[in-house]
């Protein structure tokens, strides 16, 4: 039988086995930073379903087209492992098109915010995966089809992600990301809905990364 002495000094010791174990962790993500900062190239590939066919007249469809933008995110390590990103970039201009044709160009600011795991044990490679949310703002959302069309103004949806950063340095990394964002809209023509879009993107970026 344990006497309480014994306990305690056994707790002590498992105390002291545990805070030994989490020093060098705790000295290297010191050493390596908290924050890290990214620049990317993202190629916004749209999916463009619609579930109603919009039917402007047949079977006309409205499509975002694709495009590249600039992206900026900002990560915070709570642990070696564990990182909270987000992501950011300037309201960006969309070019939708009607039946093939452009038709219009509405503007969205899209950031996400996403909790993220990263595996340390592979040297310099530095993969990760990632879930969040997103939250999609449309701005001059009616100019489409000389103002007759529109999209609603504001979506929510989640998002995925995966990709990895590959250290040049202590503080220089290569990054290569790819997320799916799930964004819907509602169309309306003079006023009354049409359909809905699930736009739904692949942004598959490339950039470069530094960690302080």
């Amino acid at each position: 039988m344990q006497t309480p002495l014994k306990q305690t000094s056994l707790k002590l010791v498992a105390l002291g086995l545990a805070l030994t174990a989490a020093v060098p962790a705790m000295a290297q993500q010191a050493s390596e930073g908290n924050w890290l900062i990214r620049g990317r190239a993202v190629h916004l590939n749209w999916d463009n379903d619609q579930s109603s066919g919009l039917p402007l007249g047949g079977t006309t469809k409205v499509e975002a087209q694709n495009r590249w933008i600039p992206e900026v995110d900002v990560s915070y390590f709570f642990t070696r492992n564990i990182a909270a990103e987000l992501v950011l970039t300037y309201p960006q201009k969309i070019d939708i098109d009607v039946g093939g044709t452009k038709q219009g160009t509405i503007k969205a600011l899209p950031p996400s915010l996403l909790l993220q795991y990263h595996f340390t044990d592979l040297g310099a490679f530095k993969p990760y995966v990632g879930a969040g949310l997103n939250y999609t703002r449309f701005y001059k959302r009616n100019n489409i089809l000389s103002g007759a069309a529109e999209v609603e103004k504001d979506s929510f949806g989640w998002t995925g992600q995966i990709g990895f950063d590959y250290a040049l340095n202590k503080n220089w990394s290569l990054n290569v990301d790819a997320k799916y964002v799930k964004i819907d809209t509602d169309v309306k023509l003079n006023g009354s809905k049409i359909g809905h879009v699930d736009l739904d993107p692949w942004l598959l970026g490339v950039g470069i990364g530094y960690r302080f």
